[in-house]
């Protein structure tokens, strides 16, 4: 497959590259920063410079490809109107990309409990443009794959999930990206919105087990 990846130099995205790659995949990264482009090149994934905030068509950058994956974030120390332009705004900017490219497919990558206000004000708004976001996705036509991990860590991956309508807990970032490539062409995970944290399934397993 080809597979367009929107925030490919984010941390979940760079161990899912490798994945994607070793599997025969083609991976073009959008990235805002040209100092980011070496490392993606060094990866095997095809760069593309592109502000997700400032571009209101991002069709192009997205490109002609099979399956696309949200993994932007205004990330820590942003402010609440970043959570938006980022968050929310570029998420559906992207969907709008992949109705314009003739895209079907599309892996977004959100958080768990945006039902439950807590935090500060950034926090809180920042679960509001995600819970808006995955609003937008639910109702865009698209073949959708929505994945809420709980909190996340850098410990290594133990391929061991949980999916669902979870409790909160944690779950590492590698665990992660290996859930997203097994999500792509996984007809189990189409059209589904589900919760991810560490647990005791395998991946193949856990994914297979989603209603």
């Amino acid at each position: 497959m080809k597979i367009t990846v929107v925030g490919a130099h984010g941390k979940i995205s760079r161990l899912l590259h490798p994945k994607l790659i070793d599997e025969g995949h083609d991976v073009r990264g959008i990235i805002r920063k040209k100092e980011q482009v070496e490392t993606l090149e060094k990866m095997g994934v095809t760069p593309v410079v592109a502000d997700i905030e400032q571009q209101t068509d991002i069709s192009e950058a997205v490109g002609n490809v099979d399956a696309v994956v949200f993994a932007a974030g205004a990330g820590p120390g942003s402010g609440k109107e970043r959570k938006y332009t980022v968050d929310r705004d570029g998420a559906i900017k992207l969907m709008r990309a992949c109705q314009a490219n003739e895209i079907t497919r599309y892996i977004m990558i959100s958080a768990m409990g945006l039902d439950e206000p807590r935090g500060n004000e950034v926090f809180q708004v920042y679960q509001k443009a995600k819970a808006e976001a995955d609003e937008a996705l639910l109702n865009s036509g698209l073949n959708y794959t929505i994945i809420k991990p709980g909190k996340l860590t850098d410990e290594d991956g133990t391929g061991k999930v949980s999916v669902g309508n979870l409790e909160r807990g944690e779950i590492p970032r590698e665990d992660v990206s290996s859930v997203i490539a097994a999500s792509l062409d996984n007809a189990s995970t189409y059209y589904k919105s589900f919760d991810l944290l560490a647990g005791s399934q395998s991946i193949q397993d856990a994914l297979s087990s989603l209603k």
